[in-house]
């Protein structure tokens, strides 16, 4: 008989080392979880398969979150467990009754192990700062115990911290995602669920203990009653993701109206947009602003809708009333997404202000120096030097090198001088945006970048000088 067997996949080294890692200090917790807590319980089997089955639950409702990772509600139980029976059991309990939903084409091993073994580790690491708290940090307040709540609010702290920093750690190595954008993406939603549903931990393992039980005559009735408003709250978490990624896609589109206007200028925002989004990091901006910034990239010049094509594609010089026209997209643009202020307004001073200039002669409202909005700034040079090296119908398309030299000429004339330093040693690494051919060839091929992308825009090329649009 002839048989094909499967090839086995192999995580990339570095996760394989945190999985080595994991699985070696997984016993090690157990074993002092064990040590510590070993007195007898008054549940049986059945208690634990029950909490069993709520953890798996809790996977097969989990949403899914930015950047290749998901959040579930699978702490709650954990944590009550931990309330529940002998430290040792809610790691074992997280281990066992992890569940996958993924099919296993998309799901490998490693990744199942590694779940199981991360999240059973976070809860070994709330567990023994729960059991810490209670036995050497005595709480009274208003001359009640307070020691459990503490407990609690601290367990649930550690929980966070752990469980997020190991996902972000595979995920950035799974995809080459810097990972403080992968927290900054990830952690608000995760944070925000734990502060607001940890107090249903206490709540939980009260009514799953409660004499007479609260409901029937087993505390787990009362614990499944509970499931209908905690799938409420996962729906919705579920509903806002949906929203953000349907947003995201209303905005790729509106850049793609763009881009199909004019085939000279294909992923000009994609360009502009990895190009401020280095000189952002090189500046030291947070993961929230270079956020905001890539979003702006992505539709700085929608407002060219606005501009009939006679004046936006004329392939001569610009007379002095049509470069008056082609000076009012920046403000059409501000104006055509008012209707959407309350997702988009933070991008409002990049798509308003990315024509100004440094020395004031820019456009719509001759800002000069500090008073032009950073962001805009950073869009603005970025901007600049996608027009330079990307040509257009009427002018050829500058060199690499040539257009480096020109926006340094234009140091503290058209562009921010600290910019323009920061922008030359980001440029001398030769960064895939570097070259404009070199760029396109990456995205044809659908080479991962590590720098974010956007879809295609339209653009002219930028002021030089005070005629250019």
């Amino acid at each position: 008989m002839i048989s094909v067997t499967k090839r086995i996949e192999l995580p990339p080294k570095p996760i394989l080392f945190i999985i080595v890692i994991l699985f070696i200090l997984f016993p090690m917790l157990e074993y002092i979880l064990y040590v510590i807590d070993k007195q007898p319980t008054p549940f049986s089997l059945w208690d634990y398969l029950f909490w069993g089955l709520l953890i798996s639950w809790a996977q097969i409702t989990r949403v899914r979150l930015p950047f290749f990772a998901s959040f579930s509600h699978i702490f709650i139980f954990l944590l009550a467990a931990i309330i529940l029976f002998p430290l040792w059991v809610p790691p074992l309990l997280a281990a066992l009754f992890f569940f996958n939903r993924s099919s296993a084409n998309t799901y490998t091993w490693y990744k199942d192990i590694f779940n199981r073994l991360q999240t059973a580790i976070t809860v070994a690491g709330a567990a023994l700062v729960y059991w810490a708290v209670i036995t050497y940090v005595p709480v009274e307040i208003a001359g009640s115990n307070a020691s459990q709540a503490i407990a609690l609010a601290a367990a649930s702290a550690v929980s966070f911290v752990i469980n997020i920093t190991l996902v972000s750690l595979v995920v950035h190595f799974s995809t080459g995602l810097p990972i403080r954008d992968i927290w900054f993406h990830n952690y608000g939603w995760v944070l925000a669920s734990y502060l607001i549903m940890s107090p249903v931990v206490l709540l939980l393992a009260r009514m799953y203990t409660s004499t007479p039980p609260l409901l029937g005559n087993w505390g787990g009735w009362s614990v499944i009653l509970f499931l209908i408003p905690l799938y409420y709250a996962r729906f919705h978490w579920d509903e806002v993701v949906k929203l953000r990624e349907a947003f995201n896609k209303t905005v790729d589109l509106l850049s793609n109206t763009i881009d199909a206007k004019d085939s000279h200028t294909f992923l000009h925002s994609e360009r502009v947009t990895a190009i401020a989004s280095a000189l952002a990091r090189a500046y030291g901006l947070d993961a929230a602003q270079i956020n905001t910034i890539e979003k702006g990239s992505r539709i700085h010049d929608i407002g060219k809708i606005g501009i009939p094509d006679a004046v936006l594609f004329k392939p001569g010089s610009l007379t002095e009333e049509e470069y008056n026209i082609i000076k009012k997209h920046p403000e059409y643009g501000v104006r055509l997404l008012e209707p959407a202020s309350d997702y988009l307004s933070e991008t409002f001073d990049i798509i308003k202000y990315h024509h100004e200039r440094w020395d004031g002669r820019g456009y719509p409202e001759g800002l000069a120096g500090q008073e032009i909005p950073l962001w805009a700034r950073i869009v603005g040079l970025a901007d600049a030097y996608e027009a330079m090296t990307a040509g257009r119908p009427y002018q050829k398309a500058k060199t690499p090198e040539d257009a480096l030299r020109e926006i340094e000429d234009l140091a503290g004339i058209q562009f921010d001088p600290k910019l323009v330093r920061l922008f030359r040693e980001i440029w001398e690494t030769n960064p895939a945006w570097r070259d404009r051919e070199v760029f396109l060839r990456l995205y044809s091929s659908k080479v991962p970048s590590l720098e974010s992308s956007s879809p295609p825009s339209l653009e002219r090329e930028p002021e030089t000088s005070q005629k250019s649009s």
